[in-house]
């Protein structure tokens, strides 16, 4: 029992320690001896050589992971044209519809659409979309390098499937009960934090494999640009408008303007009679 505790708190301590790091332990056919050949130390420095070696690399061997990410926005004089080359051009690179929104204001209908498509079909699908503008309102690329942390990541996993399979050998060597649910336990920790990072991985993987790509497009109303001339003539009718509501509103409180009137022509009268 006590070198299955001693063991577990090796495995943990070097996890603690570093968790991209491996380390070799060997047993005998008898029982739960290890022969652990790295120290504390050496855990360190093998990560380190580890990742020297990495940089050290031909950078054409190492495949960047890139994040490609755009928006832009444009005016279009039909909408379902547009929207039709949008989606034609998304089935084309095989990519899907993420977002499909639209929104009407006092001046225009506006459109967005977020697709995701392959990142090597990203500027393909830009060209496409850019052919039947005349300009772009806004257009914005944004390209994440996350090549370090996606080795990093994968690193991560690999050593901790390592761990497990460490684990597993234990557990087959454990003999009584307490040994067993002991191992378990570490077991269950150790494959909650592997999912975690094979989830984190896998959205990587996505975020490099497909780029995503906000198109809004819009229509003005028409009479949305008014001239100088317009605007005047309705100003006046805007004036008119409210000439009609205050009479409306005027002949809402009639009764309190009798009442006005009569209480002012009162006192007047006694005013006059006062002074003579």
């Amino acid at each position: 029992m006590k070198k299955i505790v001693l063991y577990i708190s090796i495995v943990l301590l070097a996890v603690a320690c570093n968790d991209k790091q491996e380390f070799a332990v060997s047993y005998n056919a008898d029982g739960m001896d290890y022969d652990s050949n790295l120290s504390e130390k050496s855990f360190v420095a093998g990560d380190k050589m580890k990742r020297a070696s990495i940089v050290r690399k031909d950078k054409a061997a190492i495949e960047r992971k890139l994040i490609k990410t755009g928006s832009v926005t444009f005016e279009t004089k039909e909408l379902e044209a547009t929207r039709k080359t949008v989606l034609d051009l998304v089935n084309k690179h095989k990519g899907y519809i993420a977002r499909d929104n639209q929104y009407k204001s006092d001046d225009r209908i506006s459109t967005t659409i977020s697709v995701r498509v392959p990142a090597k079909s990203f500027d393909l699908v830009l060209e496409g979309i850019a052919k039947g503008v005349d300009k772009f309102d806004a257009k914005n690329i944004h390209i994440s390098d996350v090549t370090e942390q996606f080795l990093d990541v994968e690193a991560r996993l690999k050593t901790k499937k390592a761990l497990e399979t460490k684990y597993l050998e234990i557990l087959k060597k454990a003999k009584t009960v307490r040994e067993i649910l002991d191992v378990e336990r570490e077991l269950g920790k150790l494959r909650g934090d592997i999912e975690a990072t094979e989830g984190r991985l896998k959205y990587l993987q996505s975020q490099v494999s497909f780029s995503t790509l906000n198109i809004t497009f819009y229509k003005k109303n028409a009479g949305s640009e008014e001239g100088f001339g317009n605007k005047i003539g309705d100003a006046f009718k805007q004036g008119f408008e409210n000439v009609k509501a205050f009479l409306v509103s005027m002949l809402t409180v009639w009764p309190f303007m009798i009442i006005l009137f009569l209480l002012i022509f009162y006192v007047r009268k006694r005013m006059k009679r006062s002074k003579s």
